[in-house]
């Protein structure tokens, strides 16, 4: 049984980055891509939230989504 990875990269708002310092990940967001890949046989094999940095001295939140499925 073989598998494909595909992977995702969800960005916090960069505006409410820079006007706010921080803001909340975008979980309407995430659900769409989430559903998205469902329906095309993607199931979820891994996720993490991890900090990049934009521009200078800001950092914004990444939610990476690692997808896979069964090669037919």
């Amino acid at each position: 049984m073989k598998k494909e990875f595909k992977i995702e990269a969800v960005k916090e708002s960069a505006l409410s980055t820079l006007f706010l310092g921080s803001a909340k990940l975008p979980l309407k967001k995430i659900e769409e891509v989430m559903n998205l890949n469902g329906l095309q046989g993607w199931d979820v094999a891994f996720q993490i939230i991890e900090m990049r940095r934009m521009f200078l001295f800001w950092k914004r939140e990444t939610v990476v989504i690692t997808f896979s499925r069964e090669i037919k």
